[in-house]
């Protein structure tokens, strides 16, 4: 992947000595650290936690969630799984998709077919595409419980669908961002906010690593293990992720190869998170930085170790960003 643009990160050096500060009083106390007085807007009554950084509300406390009843659980649940690349383009995403909603997959189409198949499995919709018109607008986004941005590359977005996500992360929305999501709209702010205030720098060899799970409570960590064999690219991420709920992490002492990727990242030392959730701006938000190898979306685990791990962490956490499960407790 290419090196993010020099000003991107020269503004990521200078917030990241306080996003590390962040770290600890998030782990601390579930709340942001940098939270202001609570303010409650005229036109929503909701009360909201500012954030100097990104303007909006976000944290891991539940007053940031805009509960304005444009999801009805009567209705069932659905997502959306838009997989659009402009850049490097992941081998499991097989083939560019035809315009559309819900075009023909072909059997390369590996992670798509697995989310497909994952709702299937577990009683929700799953509507998917790479075609930009089809996340345009609000209206359309508010069919969905959660939209899933699976491994998507570079801009993907045009202004009309950068608006869209917004107004439907405010509107009370979920966002589900996995492995790529993290190398995508580099240059707007907004967007690495509701990655939790983090982006993809660089990464090692892919190697197998041991994740450990950092908060076994949480609806998305449900039944996983302390620690668990996986393998995986790590992504190193700057900025580091700030005022969020870490779920997982990977063990760097257990990665043979190291961390340091073509631009030299040092790594995160204690904690390289893989997993975490917010609310933002009204939303619900979850990520993860795994999902490399197709084998990790497709096996039992008898040929990819950590593969069923993996499928659990990420079903659990897109219903919780649905809100089919209680969300980042």
């Amino acid at each position: 992947m290419r090196r993010p643009s020099s000003r991107l990160l020269t503004a990521a050096g200078a917030a990241i000595g306080t996003a590390a500060a962040l770290v600890a009083a998030t782990l601390s106390t579930g709340l942001p650290a940098t939270a202001g007085p609570l303010t409650r807007p005229k036109d929503s009554g909701a009360q909201e936690l500012g954030d100097p950084v990104y303007g909006v509300c976000r944290g891991t406390n539940p007053r940031c969630y805009h509960d304005w009843g444009n999801f009805d659980p009567a209705k069932g649940y659905k997502i959306l799984v838009y997989s659009r690349t402009a850049g490097p383009r992941h081998a499991n995403l097989g083939p560019a998709l035809g315009a559309g909603l819900n075009p023909p997959l072909a059997d390369a189409n590996v992670a798509q077919k697995a989310l497909v198949k994952m709702g299937q499995d577990n009683g929700f919709g799953v509507d998917w595409t790479e075609d930009v018109a089809q996340l345009a607008s609000p209206s359309t986004l508010f069919r969905y419980n959660a939209v899933v941005f699976m491994s998507t590359t570079r801009d993907t977005l045009d202004d009309a669908a950068q608006t869209s996500l917004r107004q439907y992360m405010r509107g009370g929305g979920g966002f589900v961002g996995i492995h790529n999501a993290f190398g995508t709209e580099y240059n707007w702010p907004w967007y690495e906010g509701l990655l939790g205030g983090a982006n993809f720098y660089d990464h090692g060899p892919a190697q197998p690593g041991t994740v450990q799970t950092v908060d076994r409570r949480d609806a998305s960590t449900a039944g996983l293990p302390g620690r668990w064999d996986f393998a995986d690219e790590w992504y190193n991420l700057v900025p580091f992720p700030s005022q969020v709920r870490f779920l997982a992490s990977v063990d760097e002492k257990t990665l043979a190869k190291g961390v340091a990727g073509n631009m030299n990242h040092p790594g995160h030392g204690s904690l390289h998170p893989v997993a975490w959730c917010q609310y933002y701006d009204g939303g619900r938000a979850w990520l993860t930085t795994l999902g490399h190898d197709a084998k990790a979306f497709t096996d039992d685990g008898s040929a990819f170790a950590g593969a069923r791990q993996f499928q659990s962490l990420v079903l659990n956490g897109i219903e919780s960003a649905m809100g089919k499960k209680p969300f980042c407790r």
